[in-house]
């Protein structure tokens, strides 16, 4: 699939994104995320090591919308939205 990260153009491949992350260990993280085979990466994690790129280059949208693209699942931190849930009940 060809797409457009930070101007530049990638074409990535679910099993290219895959073998790119193989050996990875997921950062702490914040915000969105995407999972790739039974772990949690910070989607600017997964930006990083598949463009090369430094983080600063390219927002997390772009590369939320090629993951999403390509099959991967994308969303919050599962300790965020657990956070997120549980304040809610305080707030009622």
């Amino acid at each position: 699939m060809r797409c457009v990260i930070a101007r530049f153009p990638f074409d990535l491949t679910k099993s290219g994104v895959l073998e790119s992350m193989k050996g990875i260990k997921p950062e702490p993280g914040t915000g969105e995320s995407v999972t790739i085979g039974r772990r949690h990466y910070p989607v600017k994690q997964v930006g990083q090591v598949i463009t090369r790129q430094d983080r600063r280059d390219f927002s997390a949208g772009e590369v939320l919308r090629a993951m999403a693209r390509l099959g991967f699942t994308c969303r919050t931190f599962p300790e965020l939205a657990a956070l997120a849930e549980e304040r809610a009940h305080r707030v009622r």
